[in-house]
């Protein structure tokens, strides 16, 4: 694999390389920023791919800590959430791989506001006096809410989970954003989140063992979705209320800041004045 560096509109730089996909962009020493993230971009995947075995083993509490940079993140952002089902360290690595490469940046430039989006999962710097918006966007591309974030929110991290992205889903969500203190946390929330949002035994739900769409899946013989017919009303609330209760969860132990849930155009958000719905919202 052959990493790929190029400009795109709006001074932003596009990184990849494997499995990570970054759209940079960045206020102040821009140039010496984004050489920066280039460099620090270059040895990323390698470092992942040589504990890769360790990194996609269930989370216990024998788990040990991993060696790597990156690959530490992946462990402590886990860490907190390693009573919550099937996880792996694997949860936590787009959101890792964003957060450091904007340290990467801070360190070596000096930067008023910044954003690496690694494929929806953000890493955020929003300096004194700054602040930060972005719109959340179905599957279908359609709006489904704003955010919109100031310096002294203290949430330096986005993250989007669900049935219709990148990753396969335990649950039924479209989609679900978490904001927390991290990308890496973030990560890892978004998809414990949308894995509850679920019903289980559901006729219209279909599923599949991972390893039989993914031979390399960390989740193994986990039963993913694959499939969801219409809901009703009664079913998506219950299912929204699932999600609802473990996102409430993580609020309370302060490992997330908020959550916006979407399944079937009915939405659960909790902390609405960091959300600010675009769409005509059924409310749970």
């Amino acid at each position: 694999m052959t990493i790929t560096a190029r400009m795109l509109s709006g001074d932003r730089l596009h990184l990849q390389h494997g499995p990570s996909d970054l759209i940079i962009w960045a206020e102040g020493e821009r140039e010496l920023a984004y050489r920066a993230a280039g460099k620090r971009f270059s040895t990323i995947i390698g470092e992942i791919v040589s504990e890769l075995p360790v990194l996609q083993e269930r989370m216990s509490l024998m788990t040990l800590e991993p060696k790597g940079q990156v690959a530490r993140r992946m462990h402590d952002a886990c860490l907190p959430f390693r009573s919550i089902g099937y996880l792996t360290r694997m949860a936590a690595v787009a959101g890792s791989v964003a957060d450091e490469i904007l340290c990467a940046m801070r360190h070596h430039a000096n930067i008023s506001k910044a954003y690496v989006n690694n494929g929806g999962d953000i890493a955020l710097y929003i300096g004194p006096g700054t602040s930060f918006s972005t719109a959340i966007r179905g599957h279908n591309n359609q709006d489904l809410a704003r955010i919109d974030l100031k310096d002294h929110d203290e949430i330096r991290g986005i993250a989007t989970s669900g049935r219709h992205g990148r990753s396969h889903s335990l649950g039924i969500a479209d989609s679900v954003t978490v904001l927390a203190k991290s990308a890496a946390s973030a990560d890892v929330a978004a998809t414990l989140i949308a894995n509850a949002v679920d019903l289980p035994d559901h006729p219209g739900i279909t599923r599949c063992a991972a390893h039989l769409l993914d031979e390399g899946t960390d989740l193994g013989e986990c039963l993913v979705v694959t499939g969801c017919k219409p809901l009703n009303a009664s079913e998506c609330t219950s299912a929204l209320s699932a999600g609802n209760r473990r996102a409430a969860d993580f609020e309370r132990q302060d490992l997330i800041s908020a959550a916006a849930i979407f399944l079937q155009g009915y939405s659960a958000i909790s902390q609405t004045h960091l959300f600010t719905e675009t769409k005509d919202p059924s409310y749970v």
